[in-house]
């Protein structure tokens, strides 16, 4: 095993002589961890339990399974080397048999969940291949101090978060905050007066709040904000804010910004957005909550996603992109209704998806304009749900003009009764 037992062990808060591993003989990481324990007659534990007939005591083999379970928590590529372990509580636990000198005790543990500051793992303690010990093991998760390589550059007045880890090369600048638990990979840069998040994970060569790339920009002091659980992956860059703009560019929590993804100036992304590779926003572009914008797509400037909108693979957005609806294409972009496969995974009902279908039709397949068509939508009774409101008001307040263009493909009578 490539394990450093001893040293993860270091990371749990118990010493000698409660260290109760003696080798790990399976390893699936991040799953399951098994090692084995010879329990011999000079453990300094049978002296007072009991004279004249040694048992091992059921918390100790508690203690044996928890610290399996560490290691195998501790060893986690997101685990900061300066993270800890203690053991919170025990659940059901049952003792078959007793152990006594001479027994070699198999331990094994699988983790059932791991979370940034708590895990579960399922426990069991074996003897020839008899059950002696199980229970269901709670795990706290410490962060720990940061951990900076030697080779980061991280300015003095920097602010870094508990359990933080800085990867080899990363440059942080004098103005930057990050939040608890992030994982800053290697060469990655961070400055401006920059604020991330906690659980944020930066993925090596990221450029992350450096100038905007706006010719009217002159160094003065703008933002960059983005909120927990985001994870940029290599190369990404995101600019800060710009006077002009309103001074900040933000980010909101658990998007994913595939590599190469370019977020510019001023931009305000929402949550649970994704950005495919190579994927391009310009300056002053608003994307919504849940939008999921593909691999090399562009989004000109001053326009906005719609909220659980998709745009497809290498299509230019040059308007308005409409929430919940595909919008594909670059000469020009079009728009092939409502995204039912995306509005389905995100549990949205089946009549919520079926009103919305509705009212794109209104919008793509009937002659009236778009004023007509919006009255239209607001005076039918069966169109009552929020989501549709929403795309109401999403048309009526664009500035650019939305994406109303429809596929070339001529659509026959037949599919528009089956539509219906």
């Amino acid at each position: 095993m490539s394990l450093d037992v001893r040293a993860l062990l270091n990371r749990v808060y118990y010493r000698y002589p409660s260290f109760l591993i003696d080798i790990v003989t399976e390893h699936e990481p991040g799953k399951r961890l098994v090692a084995t324990k010879n329990v011999t007659v000079g453990e300094e534990f049978f002296q007072g339990h009991f004279p004249g007939s040694p048992l091992m005591p059921g918390v100790l083999m508690i203690e044996a399974l928890t610290q399996v379970a560490a290691i195998l928590i501790l060893e986690r590529a997101d685990m900061s080397p300066t993270a800890r372990t203690s053991l919170r509580g025990v659940n059901s636990a049952k003792f078959r048999r007793q152990v006594v000198p001479g027994d070699q005790l198999r331990l094994e543990v699988t983790l059932s969940r791991a979370r940034s500051r708590l895990a579960k793992a399922q426990a069991i303690a074996y003897v020839d291949g008899q059950v002696v010990t199980e229970a269901e093991l709670l795990l706290a998760i410490q962060p720990g101090a940061v951990y900076v390589d030697p080779t980061a550059h991280v300015h003095p007045a920097a602010r870094i978060g508990a359990g933080t880890t800085i990867g080899p090369g990363a440059v942080i600048g004098s103005d930057v905050t990050i939040g608890k638990r992030c994982r800053i990979g290697s060469s990655v840069v961070i400055d401006g007066w920059t604020e991330i998040g906690d659980e944020t994970q930066i993925f090596p060569m990221a450029s992350i709040g450096l100038a905007p790339q706006d010719l009217k920009y002159k160094g003065e002091r703008t933002r960059l904000v983005i909120g927990r659980q985001n994870i940029f992956r290599e190369f990404v860059t995101i600019n800060r804010g710009t006077r002009g703009g309103g001074g900040v560019t933000s980010i909101g929590d658990r998007n994913v910004f595939m590599a190469y993804v370019h977020v510019a100036h001023d931009c305000h992304v929402g949550s649970h957005t994704i950005f495919g590779p190579h994927a391009t926003i310009g300056g002053h572009v608003g994307v919504e909550d849940f939008a999921n914008i593909s691999a090399g797509s562009a989004v000109h400037q001053f326009c906005r996603v719609g909220r659980h909108g998709f745009v497809g693979g290498y299509s230019v957005v040059t308007k308005d992109a409409l929430p919940f609806g595909r919008t594909i294409g670059s000469r020009p972009a079009r728009i092939f209704g409502v995204n039912a496969i995306g509005l389905r995974r995100r549990d949205f009902t089946p009549d919520t998806i079926e009103q919305l279908n509705r009212a794109y039709r209104y919008l793509l397949l009937s002659k009236l304009n778009t004023s007509r068509a919006l009255t239209q939508i607001e005076h039918d009774p069966t169109l009552t749900s929020p989501e549709v409101r929403y795309l109401v008001d999403f048309i009526r307040s664009s500035q650019r003009g939305v994406i109303l263009r429809r596929p070339t493909r001529r659509i026959s009578a037949e599919e528009l009764v089956a539509d219906e």
